[in-house]
């Protein structure tokens, strides 16, 4: 079982600091490290906490809403109700594990949150410590059966593009599209999308993250379609952009750049090479051909149980590259008043090279 095993790498990094125990409250961590695969329902309400001692049994800390639920998926950890709130079952819990110093995930803790805690902690002599992407470096790096799980996802979510873009017609609106993919998703067996799906016609295609809406898809017009899915806890991300119709010459040249562009960054990844060379390489073909101010997000970004976490392909991310981890590779060029075209893989990297999951055409390929 993965998750004993994570949650002990989580725990020698907390005796290595000198912290008794952490809280753990962001989903995706939350899931990592346990399995549990409920859904917060807002920022101010969660579906649960791992409490996780330096030593002993770790605990899932939830309410009654959630108990069958959390037995299922976590019942090899200890399972911890709090009819009255998580605050009072921690004023009766950490004294008895020996917490005196307790970590919680600052970059996902609300500030009334951390208060209250910090008003718990001045009553049971507590000392809180904010910790920032202590589990998130775990995540980075991918392992097989999580790489079959994204493969998996990639498949999927290849599947229900196909199955739509056979019934495009011109006529149809983005959000006929966008729900069309959505509930294909569902009906071939994903837990839901991985974020809000993007459609985007004309000259809407110009809008890096567009919200689709009730523009009607034309002939020879750009269409943009950015959608992914959630199968089995593990995100997949893709992009594709393409006409119905005939293409003008405008197009054909942008896409085939923009595709140019995506291959020869592909070409560079490896275990080693840092994530800002990347970024160029495919920002350099752009910009030679006079779209450099067209192409303004970074290449890339990580993909796992989150379809964004780390790492980022970016001119600012001056990491290396390391073997397991799975990013987007998606330049893009977007001209106000025409359209744009975004293409988006995404691929694992390996010692000499890197793992392409996509399989499907980018519809007009070089």
């Amino acid at each position: 079982m993965p998750y004993l095993q994570r949650i002990g790498r989580i725990q020698a990094i907390l005796r290595r600091r000198k912290i008794d125990g952490l809280l753990v409250s962001q989903p995706e961590n939350r899931r990592y490290l346990s399995g549990y695969s409920a859904l917060d329902h807002g920022i101010a309400e969660t579906a649960g906490l791992l409490l996780i001692p330096a030593r002993g049994g770790a605990w899932l800390l939830t309410d009654f809403r959630f108990k069958l639920q959390a037995e299922a998926e976590a019942g090899f950890l200890h399972i911890g109700l709090y009819p009255k709130g998580v605050l009072v079952l921690l004023r009766e819990m950490l004294p008895d594990l020996g917490i005196r110093s307790l970590g919680f995930e600052s970059e996902y803790s609300l500030y009334s949150f951390v208060e209250k805690l910090k008003g718990l902690g001045a009553k049971l002599g507590l000392q809180l410590l904010p910790t920032t992407g202590l589990v998130e470096k775990i995540r980075l790096i991918k392992d097989e059966d999580e790489l079959d799980k994204l493969r998996a996802s990639v498949d999927l979510n290849e599947k229900v593009f196909d199955e739509v873009y056979s019934s495009l017609a011109p006529g149809q609106t983005e959000n006929e599209i966008a729900l069309a993919i959505e509930s294909t998703m569902r009906r071939m067996g994903a837990e839901s999308p991985s974020f809000s799906t993007i459609v985007a016609a004309g000259s809407n295609s110009a809008l890096p993250h567009a919200v689709p809406g009730s523009a009607l898809v034309e002939l020879g017009q750009p269409l943009m379609i950015d959608m992914g899915l959630i199968l089995d806890g593990y995100c997949s991300d893709m992009t594709r952009t393409f006409v119905l119709g005939e293409p003008d010459d405008r197009f054909l040249a942008i896409h085939l750049l923009v595709r140019r562009a995506q291959l020869a960054a592909m070409a560079s990844i490896r275990e080693g090479v840092v994530a800002a060379k990347v970024d160029k390489i495919a920002r350099d073909i752009i910009g030679a051909a006079g779209y450099g101010q067209a192409f303004g997000h970074s290449l890339g970004h990580g993909v796992g149980l989150a379809v964004h976490e780390e790492p980022r392909l970016s001119s600012r991310n001056l990491k290396q590259l390391r073997a397991g981890m799975v990013v987007t590779v998606e330049p893009g060029i977007y001209i106000p008043g025409w359209g744009g075209v975004r293409l988006e893989n995404m691929v694992v990297v390996r010692k000499d090279g890197c793992e392409l999951l996509n399989k499907n055409s980018t519809w007009l390929d070089i």
